[in-house]
């Protein structure tokens, strides 16, 4: 895996023009763009496509600081200076007057996958370009400004600089282990259109030993910048090229017997017929539904942190509206408007063009799991269902009988009121028929304990085996009407099932199978309530309303008040907030442009025709109301078009050949970072939420295993939703190493101020570096005192207020016996004394160590064979496998006839 996009530190130096400063992370190249600032209303970039040095880029800015010095004061002023740092280029953007630049000023880890980090957009910066000299201004610009900056960059936007976040891993992967002599043609030709004499600048020195690196292009679709770079794709590097997706980003450590094993979730919003809820149903023209949301969960070993020798497995599933043309009209102020059909399509033209895309993405079976309700006292949903049961009868029989779309309806509201069904199970048992028929990916091919000893469901698996693992193939939609509570919940069940399969592939677990209440399937269930809860307040304006615990009838009574206040809160934004939201989204992904002598965008009546292309001009071509599928597309499946190699998909790749130990390449500097100063609190991989930190009991003899089923009263605090106190702890761990000493007795008794325990705890949480401590007078004390002794228990299982039993403190006076004597022994050997120490001379040292006292400590001698394991641990984290041995085998099958025969 290469990194094509290193980090960009942007500095920005002032005069008639802007000098864009770009630097990797470690701060040895750098590239500079220079944008004019004379031209009012064109953006005019010039890149020198030129990798500098540090001690280049310096002299470089050194001549232009002398070249653009003042005339006067020449001493005192300087002709460069820095506006801004930023960590990448969010686009261009112009309304009515000139061009404004996008900067992201501020951003946030959330997820490492194979050393790769993503982050999140915390903060960004708008900066307008042309000079005030040459500036043309026009009354509705701030107008504009207004709308564009209430699409809020730093609420769930994400971004990778090496790492593809538009596509899935199975994608990536198989991109990046793709053979490169059917790429060689291809990198001719690309290498002769854009030709660069910097670009293998020193390979031949290095003897021509290099790395090749492929990079494609993003799947612009979820692509939320596309827009903004594309007045600048041709002109500049894809250096300074940073996609950006919305949606959500989340991970979590799953630590297994102290094997940490990383889940992440990656939600990618389509950037194609974006809207809220109320204003965006349905499809439109070019099949694309609204709130369509591609939801990805990739599991992997983090104890090997490589994509070429670690494990690696990922599940894909879709959400999004009912394909078809319909609405609902909000101006009636109903809490449910009345869905209407706003056009016939008897040939289902809508329903094709998206199933086509879904088949070109991700292969088959496409699976429909259609939520919405089936029996009703008024139609109102059903007309939905029964429209959609049209359409995927009528597409179905022209496909071909091994690749028709499987519709699965249930009503999940009429089973939520029945007493006598269970959802989940009903949902588990759809979830496991899903998941067989597509499968899931995996980067290494299936262990030998389960060739040895196949599972029954192992064995019915679905998807693509390749040499090298499984593929995922075919896909799994589900809807309901907003596609919000129901869908989240019956997500979280078959990524629940998936999850389960891919840790049996890993090797994690016996049998493809996870039980709730296990400290696995809490940690899986937090991550799936944050993932529906931002997309909900994306598309909805509130969080979840129901949730799995709703589900399961396990929510406690206070939750109902809280689905109340979501559902008032969820009307009042679809009602008022809405309209503006909308307006903000058509003009950041560019589907309005402003322009001279039109009506404005507050003066358009609706904004159908903008995302209806087909009602302002025609289509040059209908498609066939029989072979509504792409020809090239059908000849390849079960396998996603996207992922075949062929003529198309390989120019969409990019090839770069680097140096051996060039730093891009680099995975171990990318990731640890050796040049920067780093603490361990904070480090990403100790700050995430973890298994056995957040979910495990605290309680002294418990099963640590995170797949045991723990009983309600034995959870951790934050299955119960109250995440403040884990980040409470976090913070406590971050200021206990700078907190200063307790106070003296004197201090306490001059202190007059009265705070309660709850006060003492807020402030603990704070860092005490720079406040002065607040003292409580004895009156408090209990409390305190009482505050800090039970989380001990909780933790270690003993209260420390009790008394020592006789033979704790036998146990510990022979301990202090042994300290003493140890130490009177060192203090003879210094200064002879004839004097015996208590009878005890001689200790023999019981350790590997060669000295075993206080004072002195000499490292063991480690053996042969124990170097030879060490060395045999390291290679297999390189993908060097040591062969078995005869004693290795033997061993293995005594463990296999004493465990199984």
């Amino acid at each position: 895996s290469v990194s094509f996009s290193s980090p960009v530190i942007l500095s920005i130096l002032v005069h008639f023009r802007y000098f864009l400063v770009g630097s990797n992370n470690a701060e040895t190249k750098y590239r500079v763009l220079k944008i004019d600032r004379t031209e009012p209303k064109d953006l005019v970039i010039i890149d020198d496509r030129h990798v500098y040095t540090q001690q280049e880029v310096r002299e470089l800015l050194g001549r232009l600081d002398l070249g653009n010095r003042t005339k006067m004061g020449q001493k005192g002023s300087s002709g460069l200076f820095r506006a801004v740092s930023a960590f990448g280029v969010v686009g261009f953007v112009r309304f009515l007057e000139g061009y404004y630049i996008v900067l992201i000023t501020k951003r946030r880890k959330m997820a490492d996958i194979g050393g790769h980090a993503i982050y999140k957009v915390e903060d960004t910066n708008m900066i307008y370009i042309p000079n005030d000299s040459v500036r043309v201004t026009h009354p509705d610009e701030a107008r504009y400004l207004r709308i564009f900056q209430n699409v809020d960059l730093s609420s769930n936007f994400y971004f990778s600089y090496s790492y593809d976040l538009s596509h899935s891993l199975q994608y990536n992967l198989t991109v990046l282990r793709m053979p490169l002599e059917m790429l060689k043609s291809e990198t001719t030709q690309n290498r002769q259109e854009s030709f660069d004499i910097f670009e293998d600048e020193g390979l031949i020195t290095q003897g021509g030993s290099g790395v090749f690196g492929i990079c494609s292009e993003p799947y612009m679709k979820y692509v939320w910048n596309g827009e903004l770079l594309d007045i600048i794709k041709n002109t500049v590097h894809r250096d300074w090229l940073l996609y950006i997706i919305h949606g959500f980003c989340g991970q979590s450590k799953l630590l297994i017997y102290g094997r940490p094993v990383y889940v992440t979730l990656i939600a990618r919003r389509s950037s194609k017929f974006a809207g809220t809820r109320f204003l965006k149903r349905g499809a439109n023209c070019e099949g694309d539904v609204a709130n369509e949301v591609e939801t990805e969960q990739i599991l992997c070993d983090a104890s090997v942190m490589s994509f070429t020798a670690g494990s690696y497995s990922s599940y894909v599933q879709v959400r999004g509206s009912v394909p078809l043309y319909w609405s609902q009209d909000i101006s009636t102020m109903m809490p449910k408007p009345p869905i209407t059909l706003d056009q016939a399509d008897p040939f289902a033209h809508v329903a094709a063009l998206h199933f086509d895309q879904m088949f070109q993405r991700f292969g088959s079976p496409i699976i429909i799991l259609n939520l919405v309700k089936e029996r009703e006292k008024r139609k109102h949903e059903r007309i939905l269902s029964e429209e959609l049961v049209a359409a995927v009868t009528y597409l179905n029989q022209f496909l071909p009988p091994e690749h028709t779309i499987v519709y699965i309806p249930w009503d999940m509201a009429k089973y939520t009121k029945s007493k006598l069904c269970n959802v989940l199970d009903r949902l588990n048992v759809i979830a496991e028929s899903v998941v067989k028929k597509t499968g899931f990916f995996v980067n290494r091919p299936d262990s030998y304990c389960s060739i040895l000893r196949p599972d029954e469901k192992w064995n019915e698996l679905g998807g693509c085996v390749i040499p090298t693992g499984r593929l995922q193939t075919g896909i799994l939609r589900t809807n309901c009407v907003d596609c919000l509570d129901r869908t989240n919940t019956a997500q979280f069940m078959v990524g629940k099932c998936a999850l389960a399969y891919q840790l049996y592939s890993l090797g994690l677990i016996d049998k493809p199978n996870l039980q709730f209440d296990t400290d696995a399937v809490r940690l899986f269930e937090e991550l799936y309530e944050d993932h529906g809860d931002t997309l909900s307040l994306q598309y909805g304006g509130s969080q979840l309303v129901h949730r799995v615990k709703t589900y399961r009838k396990i929510a406690p009574w206070t939750q109902h008040s809280k689905d109340i206040m979501q559902t008032l809160s969820r009307y009042y934004s679809n009602a008022f907030s809405d309209a503006d939201r909308q307006d903000s989204i058509n003009l950041f992904l560019g589907v309005f442009h402003p322009t001279e002598g039109k009506p404005h965008l507050w003066e358009l009546p609706t904004d159908f025709y903008l995302h209806h292309k087909n009602t302002m001009r025609l289509l040059p071509t209908r498609r066939s109301y029989t072979y509504w599928w792409t020809p090239e597309v059908i000849k390849h499946l079960p396998l996603p078009y996207d992922e075949v190699i062929c003529a198309v998909n390989l120019k969409k790749l990019i090839v770069k050949k680097f140096h051996k130990y060039e730093e891009e390449i680099d995975i171990h500097n990318e990731f640890f970072r050796p040049y920067e100063l780093s603490s361990f609190d904070d480090t990403f991989c100790l700050a995430m939420t973890s298994s056995a930190r957040d979910f495990m009991p605290k309680t002294v003899g418990i099963d640590p295993s995170p797949f045991t089923v723990r009983k309600p009263d034995e959870t951790g605090k934050s299955v119960l939703g109250n995440k403040s106190n884990r980040e409470e702890a976090v913070l406590q761990r971050k200021t206990a190493a700078s907190a200063p000493p307790p106070p003296s007795e004197e201090a306490v008794s001059s202190s007059s101020e009265d705070d309660s325990g709850t006060d003492r705890e807020e402030e603990g949480s704070v860092s005490q570096r720079s406040t002065p401590v607040k003292m409580t007078d004895a009156g408090d004390s209990a409390k305190v005192t009482e505050n800090v002794v039970q989380p001990m228990k909780e933790l270690y299982g003993i209260n420390l207020s009790d008394g020592l039993s006789e033979e704790d403190f036998s146990i510990y006076s022979r301990f202090v016996q042994l300290g003493q004597s140890q130490h009177k022994q060192d203090k003879n050997s210094q200064q002879p004394c004839s004097r015996c120490s208590d009878g005890v001379i001689k200790l023999t040292p019981i350790s590997a160590f060669s000295q075993d006292n206080i004072y002195e400590v000499q490292p063991p001698r480690v053996d042969r064979k124990s170097t030879e394991i060490f060395q045999a641990h390291i290679q297999a984290s390189q993908g060097i496998m040591q062969p078995l041995g005869k004693e290795d085998s033997s061993m293995y099958r005594e463990y296999i006839r004493n465990r199984y025969l």
